[in-house]
């Protein structure tokens, strides 16, 4: 999980809880099954409310995943994540950046399948 601007871990407002997934998709730019991965490369988005004191926040997160040839295995990286107080905001933000990775070719959800 990425850390929130000043440094801080999520976690450390949520106390014990942890955030719970209201939406997650993955995309990649194929969905033929038969394409090898180190052909493949693929972003996570998920939408997350993170409950703490003072309410719950509402997480934007975007990951990238690629084939890292000396590792043998897909990896992630390259973790982004946005937190919003109002679900409507977050929710928009979702939609921004589904838009911008189906407009780089990431046409293909696992929600579609």
């Amino acid at each position: 999980m990425g850390a929130l601007p000043g440094g801080s871990d999520p976690r450390d407002l949520a106390g014990l809880q942890e955030p719970n997934s209201a939406m997650q998709e993955v995309f990649s730019r194929t969905a033929d099954p038969k394409t090898p991965l180190r052909d493949q490369e693929f972003f996570e988005l998920s939408l997350l409310d993170v409950p703490n004191q003072l309410g719950t926040r509402y997480c934007v997160r975007q990951a990238h995943a690629e084939w890292v040839e000396i590792d043998g295995q897909i990896m992630w990286n390259q973790e982004e994540v946005e937190y919003f107080w109002i679900l409507n905001e977050a929710k928009q933000r979702y939609a921004e950046r589904r838009l911008a990775l189906n407009q780089k070719g990431f046409i293909y959800s696992d929600m579609d399948l």
